[in-house]
């Protein structure tokens, strides 16, 4: 079936303007790599300075100012990438694609949505970038393995956390029963989150058992939260052993058509779009 993406025609400056912001090869496409994080990283400190109440009463203008010098940079670079490959479609739906305008949307959305500026802070996730640049294709490698045992195990682990919560709802219903709403245990709900929290072994300690039974019952509960969180650990090493043994290494090009990354080191085709890369 043909691709319902519009097919830009490569012409020689729309190459090279890919090569500077796709590739990190060339000086000049390593320079803009390498300003790029730097942008991400002061941007990033600029965000979270201005949620400081005594640093806002005396840089906040100025510190807005900056939010949106950035934002204008950042979504002037969105565009100029849509600009330079051949599948704009395909890259504003990938990963990076995403997450790019993710790191621009929070600004704008600020404007009509008090508050959500803070959200600008997702733009760090732009720094995986930093494995591409920097030649870490060992490290692509190994991301590479981890998300596909992540993928290999989602359905094992979606029936452990259905368990779970079936888990959880009985025996919040139990405490539910034992304590009352006289020891805090005031509803269903409450008791399964008083479940959730013992079980994961992280013990808020805002709900505690009072009676012998409700004691007794949260021992059982805290021995049960061991072997819980065994099994997704488990679970996920398996398959990262297995991702191991068949995976192939990954290179740090990119395509020129959709701009997606993550290809064989020898792969001539790309796997996304079958461009020759």
């Amino acid at each position: 079936m043909p691709s319902t993406d519009t097919k830009r025609p490569r012409t020689p400056w729309r190459s090279r303007l890919h090569e500077v912001i796709f590739e990190s090869d060339t000086p000049a496409g390593k320079a803009f790599d390498i300003a790029l994080i730097g942008s991400i990283l002061v941007s990033v400190t600029v965000v979270m300075l201005e949620s400081m109440a005594n640093v806002r009463a005396r840089y906040g203008t100025l510190l807005i100012q900056v939010e949106w010098l950035f934002t204008v940079l950042f979504t002037i670079e969105y565009l100029l990438r849509l600009l330079s490959v051949k599948r704009p479609l395909h890259y504003a739906t990938s990963f990076l694609g995403i997450i790019d305008i993710l790191a621009i949307l929070p600004t704008y959305l600020s404007l009509f949505i008090p508050g959500t500026q803070y959200l600008f802070t997702i733009r760090i996730l732009r720094l995986l970038r930093i494995f591409r640049i920097l030649k870490l294709s060992e490290y692509l490698s190994e991301a590479s393995i981890i998300v596909t045992a992540l993928k290999a195990s989602r359905r094992k682990i979606s029936v452990f956390i259905l368990t779970v919560l079936t888990l959880v709802t009985i025996i919040g219903s139990i405490m539910y029963i034992i304590e009352g709403e006289e020891h805090g245990f005031d509803s269903i709900p409450t008791s399964i989150y008083w479940a959730i929290v013992t079980l994961t072994t992280v013990g808020y300690g805002d709900l505690s058992p009072q009676t012998p039974a409700g004691k007794a019952l949260a021992s059982l509960v805290m021995i049960i939260g061991y072997g819980v969180i065994a099994v997704p650990t488990g679970i996920v090493t398996v398959e990262i052993s297995q991702a191991a043994q068949k995976f192939q290494k990954v290179s740090a090009q990119s395509c020129p058509s959709c701009g997606q990354e993550g290809h064989d080191a020898d792969a001539v085709f790309c796997k996304y779009c079958g461009h020759h890369l």
